[in-house]
């Protein structure tokens, strides 16, 4: 058999792309993220980089949808209240991580940080847009059949909204981080999730 003509398909190209731009957003925010460096540190060629991210806005949201499928679990254990704390508070995590990104260690800014480029970097390109907009909407399906396997077992009452309730949960903790900037604690997102949840309680648990 004839064998594969041209320079072989570095499978795990796109992976060390990832990890450099994440490394080098989270160090040096936005404005730090530099095409060049990202390639060199993960020892591609830059026209491979642009072949699957053409602009910096692709690379930068294409980092935040990985940071957000592997630093944020969806995890089903049974228990509704436990399970949306645990899921708020990761997200929590990444957005103030993501927050923080490019800032001198202790600088306390309240403002949106690199949030608000990738926000910007969305209304700039249409796809890029699309793929923000795909990006939540396959994790929202997750949310919601957590939500859903609850109301089932009975933890929440028959009818309850699955987007809805997580419309409620997400909007808080998003405003919070992203617009106030106040701190988002255990205590915070046992308030949120109880205050949220106080509306869909199953009758067997609050007649």
């Amino acid at each position: 058999m004839e064998a594969p003509r041209g320079r072989p398909r570095d499978s795990d190209a796109g992976r060390r792309i990832l990890q450099a731009a994440r490394h080098a957003l989270l160090s040096s925010g936005y404005a730090g993220l530099s095409i060049d460096e990202v390639a060199q540190q993960a020892g591609v060629a830059k026209t491979t980089l642009y072949r699957r991210w053409p602009t910096k806005d692709h690379l930068a949201i294409a980092v935040y949808a990985d940071m957000l499928d592997h630093d944020v679990p969806v995890t089903d254990t049974g228990d509704v209240r436990a399970d949306l704390v645990a899921y708020l508070s990761q997200i929590a995590a990444t957005l103030e991580s993501v927050r923080r990104a490019g800032r001198p260690s202790g600088d306390a800014d309240p403002s949106a940080g690199i949030v608000a480029e990738l926000v910007a970097a969305a209304a700039r390109h249409a796809d890029v847009g699309a793929a923000m907009r795909g990006l939540y909407t396959r994790r929202i399906r997750l949310a919601v059949e957590l939500v859903e396997h609850a109301t089932h077992r009975g933890e929440l009452r028959a009818g309850t909204d699955p987007v809805l309730l997580l419309d409620q949960l997400a909007g808080a903790l998003y405003y919070r981080v992203l617009i106030t900037g106040s701190p988002v604690d255990g205590t915070y997102l046992q308030r949120l999730v109880g205050a949220a949840l106080d509306g869909a309680l199953s009758t067997k648990e609050h007649p």
